[in-house]
Parts: structure tokens; C-alpha cells; sequence
């Protein structure tokens, strides 16, 4: 071999060129801003609706006996003092402190999954669900009859008094309704607990 010979590792080919890594979004760490300004969304709106729903009970509970059912916007709704020991409609009445227990799992469940939050969306849905969910534990805890055997005040009657068409229901009910509809459309369109893929700044 003559010295102008191209040696083998000249005949090799090239390595390729290798392409630099792509940043990837790294998920947000429990305690970064953006977690924590969705663990605060989640908190004023459990707040808010705790206080609306304990102010209104109290306000229900002082005023309305049973069977006075007031007419309220020509008769969409009417007030109608119903004390419930069980489900809508009354089903597993005396099952208290089943639902207390339920109630007590839903809020330690939020209150873990609260430190992962980044979509604000969830960060509202899963405030109503925490604020319904203490709202009616707080009847079962603490009104009577006794400790773990409470009744939960119910109001809000449709279309009829007494609730004729619909179960009567309060303002707790109404944001763990809310609150579920909100999770079910956000999983609808992609958007978890942690937002939408690569996007850092869900809404």
C-alpha cells in the first residue's frame, strides 16, 4: 500500500450529523407558580361556594317550615324546606353516615390531586366539587339529629313545590353537578388534570 493509499477509517463513510434533542415541556413541579396559582382558583372557588351554601341553609332553615313553599321567578322554582337523611328523592334514607364517609373520601381525593393541577378549568371544576362535598358533610357532621346522623338541608324545588318534578336540592348539590359536567367536557376535549399536552398554559 502506497502511502497515498487512503487508509480504511478514510474509507468509512461519515458518521451522520446528529440532530440536536428537542426541549420537552417538563411538567410543572407541585409547588411552581402555576401549580400554585391553580391550587388557589381551586380554593376560592371551594370557598365560595362552602359559605353560599351554609349562609343559604341557615337562611332556609330560620325562615321556611314545611309545607310553606314560596314562589320564586313565577314558579320556576319554590323553596321547599326538605331535611334529608339519604340520596335524591330520600332513597337510602338513614345511610348518613355512608354519605359522610363518601363525602369525607371525595374531599381528601381532591385535596391530593391538588398539588398536580395545571389546567384552570379542572382547577374550577374540582373547587365546586370540593365546596359541594364539604357542604354536605358539614349537614351530616353537625345538624340534627346528632353526629354523623345530620340531615342535610335541601331548598331548591322545580317547577313545582316539594319537589313534585325533581328532587329538591341545595347550592352543594349544584356545584358537585356543575362541577362533574366541567370534568366530563374537559376530558371531552383533551384537556386532564395536568392541561393539554405540551401546553404549559391550559386554560
Amino acid at each position: 500500500m502506497s502511502i497515498d493509499d487512503p487508509t480504511p477509517t478514510e474509507l468509512a463513510s461519515p458518521d451522520p450529523p446528529i440532530d440536536p434533542p428537542v426541549d420537552e415541556p417538563l411538567p410543572a413541579a407541585p409547588n411552581s407558580p402555576t401549580s400554585v396559582r391553580r391550587v388557589a382558583i381551586l380554593t376560592a372557588v371551594a370557598a365560595f361556594v362552602l359559605l353560599a351554601d351554609e349562609i343559604t341553609k341557615s337562611i332556609v332553615a330560620a325562615h321556611l317550615t314545611p309545607g310553606s313553599s314560596p314562589r320564586i321567578l313565577g314558579g320556576l322554582f319554590y323553596f321547599s324546606l326538605v331535611r334529608n337523611s339519604g340520596a335524591a328523592w330520600g332513597v337510602a334514607g338513614g345511610a348518613t353516615a355512608l354519605f359522610a364517609v363518601i363525602s369525607a373520601a371525595v374531599a381528601a381525593t381532591i385535596i391530593r390531586m391538588a398539588r398536580r393541577l395545571r389546567s384552570t378549568v379542572w382547577a374550577v371544576a374540582l373547587g365546586l366539587l370540593l365546596g359541594g362535598a364539604l357542604g354536605n358533610l358539614s349537614d351530616r357532621l353537625f345538624r340534627a339529629p346528632g353526629f354523623l346522623r345530620g340531615r342535610v338541608v335541601d331548598f331548591i324545588s322545580v317547577l313545582g313545590p316539594d319537589g313534585q318534578h325533581f328532587p329538591v336540592f341545595n347550592i352543594a348539590d349544584s356545584a358537585v353537578t356543575t362541577g362533574v359536567a366541567l370534568l366530563f367536557i374537559s376530558m371531552l376535549l383533551g384537556i386532564g388534570l395536568e392541561g393539554k399536552p405540551g401546553n404549559d398554559r391550559q386554560q
